[in-house]
């Protein structure tokens, strides 16, 4: 739904969401770019899509998030384990936002993902964590080189020593609207 802006914004969410959970990927020919039309073949992609701006960022944003899959053993190690997978926020129906960790098998790596399924950005919004520090931004689907609107966390953000949804520490991230933002602990 929406207008273009809206929509690449979405499908960058929706490949985000989609990369973070466990079990194994698939994207089918055409979904790297965002092509438009359904797969035929009888015809080649749709290549010339790349010409332009939107479906540039999208493929960039795949590419990244294929990167990040394969340097993280967290996003895929422990896939059909129950420790690799961890909620942290899946109730919050009136902000439309979802966080959880991803873990390694031994739990030494972690990845936290967070999700803003709205229009809407999300300042200050309180997430808890089970360590302190630094938590580096790994991806921001919202950044300019994706299409999006360069809104984020600035790299990092530092974890309070305030609990929250049954941890010891807390970030205050900002959430860009329809976006997935990945951080890691430093």
């Amino acid at each position: 739904p929406g207008d273009d802006w809206q929509k690449f914004a979405n499908l960058r969410l929706l490949l985000g969401y989609m990369y973070s959970q466990p079990g194994k990927k698939l994207l089918f020919m055409g979904g790297e770019f965002g092509q438009r039309d359904e797969w035929n073949h009888d015809s080649s992609l749709q290549w010339h899509l790349l010409q332009y701006a939107p479906h540039q960022g999208l493929e960039h944003w795949v590419t990244d998030l294929n990167r990040l899959y394969r340097e993280f053993p967290a996003l895929h190690e422990a896939d059909c384990e129950p420790a690799g997978f961890e909620w942290i926020d899946a109730g919050d129906a009136a902000a439309s936002t979802l966080c959880f960790l991803r873990r390694t098998a031994d739990g030494q790596q972690i990845v936290l993902v967070v999700c803003n399924f709205t229009p809407v950005p999300r300042s200050d919004y309180r997430i808890g964590v089970p360590r302190s520090g630094t938590w580096r931004e790994l991806l921001n689907s919202d950044a300019a080189h994706y299409g999006g609107s360069g809104m984020g966390n600035l790299g990092s953000v530092t974890a309070l020593p305030d609990p929250a949804h049954g941890r010891p520490f807390s970030l205050n991230l900002t959430l860009p609207s329809l976006s997935v933002v990945f951080l890691q602990p430093t």
